[in-house]
């Protein structure tokens, strides 16, 4: 099912990876101590500026900044929108 989001310009949206519920040495997490995710996959794109074209493409998984984007929920799931240069990587 496709994304009925269409951000403008520069934006994409980003469906953020699942927190982390276990450490590495196999501790559990409780809620109130997980960090925000920083990872995420995108789900739709902006057209672009006329003058930069977007990098990102929809189904690429990219890391951004912690406190990046405005969160919202559209049909019970929590997305982000933000600039695409609040995107530091794609991996």
């Amino acid at each position: 099912m496709a994304l009925s989001i269409k951000p403008i310009a520069d934006r994409v949206v980003v469906e953020a990876a699942p927190a982390e519920e276990k450490t590495a040495s196999g501790i559990y997490i409780p809620d109130t101590a997980k960090e925000k995710p920083q990872r995420g996959t995108v789900v739709a794109v902006g057209g672009g500026k006329v003058d930069e074209p977007l990098t990102v493409k929809v189904g690429d998984e990219v890391l951004y900044g912690k406190y990046a984007g405005t969160e919202i929920t559209h049909e019970g799931k929590e997305y982000l929108i933000m600039r695409e240069s609040d995107i530091y990587a794609i991996i």
